[in-house]
Parts: C-alpha cells; sequence; structure tokens
C-alpha cells in the first residue's frame, strides 16, 4: 500500500541542480555548450570526418569559391586556397591544434597556477603580500605579448606555443586562486572553525575550497578562449604553427596573400576563431551569472 503523504514536502535542489537551472534558462550560454561540445567533437573525429587529407594539394582547383558562390564547386565545400588545398578539411584537421590544444595548455596552467595559488593564498604577512605585489606586476603584462617574450625564447613552432601561452596563463590562475582563498580566510565560518580545533589542512579543503571551485570554473573559461585567441595569434604572426599547418591561425595567414582576389581563405578561419572564442564566452558569462548567486 502506497504511504500516503498528510504534507506537502518541498523539493530542495542541490547546488549543482541549482546552477544547471540557472545556466540552462540562459539561451545564449546553452548554444555556446552546444557549440563547444560540438568542437569537442571535431577534435576528436575531426580528421576521419575531412573528405580531404589537411596537405593535398590539387593543381585544377585552386582558389575554388565556397560552394555557394556560382563559381564553386560542392567537391570543396568550402573552396580551396592558393595552392588547392581543401579548405574544409584544413578546418577539420587544424581544430585539435586550435581548440584542443587550448584545453591542453589551460589544464596545465590551471594545475601549476591552483598549487601556487592555492599556497600563497593560506600565507599572511610579507610573504604574501611581496607574491601579490609580483603577480600585479606580472598581470600588467598581456598574455599575448608574455608568450611572444617566451618565443622569442624558445623559438618559433608548435611545440613552444605550449610553454608561451601555459606560462603566460599561469599568473591569472595564481592571482585568481590567491585571491579566492585570501578572501574566504577572513570569513567568521573560517575563525569559528578554527576555534572549533580544525587544522590547517582541514580549514584549507573542507572550508575554503568549496568556495573557491566556482572562481576556478569561471577563470579555466575565461583562460580557454585567451588561449585560442593566443595560440591562433602567434600562429598568424608566424610565431607558433609554421606553414603547411592547418593551425587556424596559420591559415589566416597562408590566405592573406590573395585576400582580394580569394577572401574566403581568411574569412573562413577567422569566423572559425571567431565562432570558437564567442561560444566560450558565453559559457562563461553564463557560469558566472549561475553562479553568481551562490557566492552571494
Amino acid at each position: 500500500m502506497a504511504r500516503i503523504k498528510i504534507y506537502q514536502d518541498n523539493a530542495i535542489p542541490s547546488p549543482g541542480k541549482r546552477t544547471w537551472l540557472a545556466f540552462s534558462g540562459n539561451p545564449f550560454a546553452l548554444v555556446g555548450l552546444w557549440v563547444m561540445f560540438l568542437l569537442a567533437l571535431i577534435v576528436i573525429f575531426g580528421s576521419h570526418l575531412a573528405p580531404y587529407p589537411a596537405e593535398l594539394q590539387d593543381a585544377n582547383a585552386l582558389l575554388v569559391p565556397p560552394s555557394w558562390d556560382p563559381n564553386g564547386s560542392v567537391d570543396h565545400f568550402l573552396g580551396t586556397d592558393g595552392l588547392g588545398r581543401d579548405i574544409l578539411s584544413r578546418l577539420l584537421h587544424g581544430a585539435h591544434l586550435t581548440f584542443g590544444l587550448s584545453f591542453i595548455i589551460v589544464f596545465f596552467a590551471l594545475a601549476v597556477g591552483f598549487f601556487i595559488g592555492s599556497l600563497s593564498g593560506m600565507m599572511k604577512g610579507l610573504k604574501s603580500s611581496i607574491l601579490g605585489h609580483l603577480l600585479d606586476a606580472l598581470l600588467s603584462i598581456p598574455s599575448l605579448l608574455m608568450a611572444m617574450l617566451v618565443v622569442a625564447v624558445l623559438g618559433t613552432g608548435l611545440q613552444n606555443v605550449f610553454w608561451a601561452v601555459g606560462l603566460a596563463l599561469i599568473p591569472q590562475f595564481v592571482r585568481a586562486v590567491h585571491q579566492a582563498v585570501h578572501e574566504e580566510l577572513q570569513k567568521e565560518y573560517v575563525t569559528a572553525a578554527k576555534l572549533d580545533g580544525a587544522n590547517h589542512f582541514q580549514i584549507y579543503w573542507f572550508v575554503v575550497m568549496p568556495n573557491v571551485w566556482d572562481v576556478v570554473i569561471i577563470q579555466t573559461t575565461l583562460a580557454l578562449s585567451v588561449a585560442i585567441l593566443d595560440i591562433a595569434a602567434l600562429g598568424f604572426l608566424n610565431l607558433g604553427a609554421q606553414a603547411p599547418s592547418p593551425e587556424w591561425g596559420a591559415m589566416v595567414l597562408q590566405g592573406t596573400e590573395h585576400f582580394l582576389i580569394a577572401p574566403w581563405t581568411v574569412t573562413i578561419p577567422g569566423f572559425a576563431i571567431l565562432t570558437t572564442v564567442l561560444s566560450i564566452n558565453l559559457v562563461g558569462d553564463g557560469l558566472r551569472s549561475a553562479l553568481a548567486p551562490t557566492r552571494g
């Protein structure tokens, strides 16, 4: 026999569910999330979906317009470049060099920055003050400029882009985590935990960190868009991926030679970069709005 409920129970959603409900209520954030999911699938399966190899040249299909142009061809849906290479295939092959590599770089910067920021945030006195001023000085330098300085030391090439962009993003994570942990230590419930006999690790992991994860998530999404822009900018400046790499920034650089007669060689990879960064920013803004009530 079913149990009869005399009193009506109000279901209280968990913090994670409340965050998802707030995030899913933003249609722009959902669109950005679906675009990121599609890009992740392209990173994994892009090389199998591409109709042609990335470096295949067709002398009979030089600067073919996209398929919607009257002179275009369905065989090359997004057209070809000055060497007869299919742009759609190069975009699919290059997704892991721009979008996929940015995930690895951000994960590396997050791991290092989170460790240093957590330790520095728990410090007090002169050490914390010196580190805070040092981070402010590093953050005054744009990440792209810092990445260019690292490339100038290590040399050009896609292999050095990892270290260049990663080292440029680490100060941002250190500063964000350091500031969040330092602010949480000033709260009254931290003082109550100390009076209750909690040690430093218990205060850090069970009291402070539950209120810092949202800052880490938001900073990660922001760093992801910065990493994509920096990778593409280094490729465009010929400091990152070198020709004939299908990295999107390098594709823009390679298409500038024929921009006046074949603008699609620049606009299509540029639009791919714009769409990727815009979708990440939409997700980041949605997460910021969804997590704001939690922090309040």
